[in-house]
């Protein structure tokens, strides 16, 4: 099913759907448009067009490969930040164990695509999103499907929807991040009570344990850490109660973007347990980054001889206005940009071929379809000019372009790359 359907994402027809590409590409599929290898600065792309560099991209793949193999981490990126099927497949062939997603529609469209392994890092409790996992697992014995629980009452639905499906679902019990946190028990005592629910049942099957870091409340190493050893200790005191002795493995998971390193070394520590664990890594936005929030985050600013990442994502806008000697407004804004932790950064400006960094020019705010942008004295902008900006989440980037152009450092596009939201 994978090799088909990526086969018809290269068979679909460019047209009006796609914002950014060439007007007189036009009827072409997009693999006969990618074959053409046009240039992103000198071949017809409209602005604004939001670019992935070709070189970042297989860097910041590669580097997490390694980063994950050096600390002995299973990996299931995120697979909210891109729903690029195209992604989740080099992702994979980066050596990922599989791909996490948080709601049914990401797993059906990770499904259609061919991905065997998916972690939903997320309660489930829809009966008619179970039922289909269920059918999925019983059509295919090769497809692995784990979801979180944190309530009796989710694992009573859940038991319910699932009722007469020949495989069970496997759950790892969510623990919270602490008061005021996101979802998850928020004591031992009720990961008990969850997991010995989960024993009482035919239809789901206990597998471990998980949480995400990043939630915790004021968030510092020794507070993260101190959560992850609580978790580490949660999947030993379950052990230790034969309430995992039915899975194949324990799975210990956890991890985003911004503590991984806690992650890698907390769960160095796991003591041996009853079965093989698979200590399951889920950070996602690394594989794009960016120039903003993550860059500011990442661990690899705290482990430098570990790595480091590289912003992928440009948006390439227009100057379509200079009112004044103080401002000008280019043709992007927030239904082609990221907004919602950093304005975007103005780095380079374009003009008649030559590049130069856009010294004095600052994003100031973004409206619908216009980017405000503020000039110092002796700041050179003209109407005309093209302006590179980088962008902050990539989560809420990738989601406002359906089809991404990708594009070598001449700006010779090799790829294109499909989104599902």
């Amino acid at each position: 099913m994978s090799s088909e359907a990526l086969v018809r994402l290269a068979e679909e027809r460019v047209d009006h759907r796609f914002k950014g590409l060439p007007p007189d590409a036009d009827g072409l599929t997009v693999g006969e448009l990618a074959a053409q290898r046009r240039n992103l600065f000198t071949d017809a792309f409209p602005t604004p067009v939001l670019a992935l560099s070709a070189e970042r991209l297989e860097h910041n793949l590669a580097l997490m490969e390694t980063y994950t193999v050096r600390h002995g981490l299973a990996f299931a990126p995120h697979g909210k930040t891109s729903m690029a099927p195209q992604l989740f497949h080099r992702q994979i062939e980066h050596g990922a164990w599989g791909i996490t997603l948080a709601v049914p529609h990401q797993v059906r469209v990770a499904r259609e695509f061919g991905i065997q392994r998916v972690f939903l890092a997320n309660e489930l409790v829809d009966a008619a999103a179970l039922r289909w996992i269920g059918g999925e697992l019983a059509a295919d014995p090769g497809f692995r499907f784990v979801c979180y629980v944190d309530s009796v009452r989710g694992v009573e639905l859940m038991d319910a929807a699932l009722e007469g499906c020949p495989r069970p679902v496997d759950v790892v019990v969510e623990l919270g991040a602490g008061d005021g946190a996101r979802t998850g028990v928020r004591t031992e005592a009720d990961a008990r009570a969850v997991a010995e629910a989960v024993a009482g049942t035919a239809t789901l099957r206990l597998v471990g344990v998980a949480g995400y870091e990043g939630e915790v409340p004021q968030a510092d190493p020794e507070r993260v850490r101190s959560y992850l050893r609580r978790l580490v200790a949660l999947a030993a005191g379950l052990d230790g109660a034969g309430l995992l002795k039915d899975a194949e493995e324990i799975v210990v998971s956890a991890g985003g973007s911004a503590w991984f390193d806690a992650v890698a070394d907390t769960f160095a520590g796991i003591p041996a347990l009853s079965l093989p664990v698979l200590k399951l890594l889920r950070s996602g936005a690394y594989v794009s980054h960016d120039d903003g929030h993550y860059r500011r985050i990442t661990p690899f600013t705290r482990v430098p001889e570990e790595g480091a990442l590289e912003p992928a994502f440009r948006l390439w806008a227009q100057v379509v206005s200079r009112p004044t000697p103080e401002q000008a407004f280019a043709n992007a804004g927030k239904r082609d940009a990221a907004y919602d932790l950093d304005l975007p950064a103005a780095q380079v400006v374009r003009r008649d071929g030559v590049e130069r960094p856009a010294d004095g020019i600052t994003v100031t705010g973004l409206s619908d379809q216009h980017a405000w942008l503020r000039t110092e004295p002796g700041a050179e902008l003209e109407v005309g000019d093209w302006i590179g900006l980088g962008l902050s989440h990539p989560c809420t980037s990738f989601d406002k372009w359906q089809l991404i152009p990708v594009a070598e450092a001449d700006g010779t596009v090799v790829d294109y790359i499909r989104t599902f939201f």
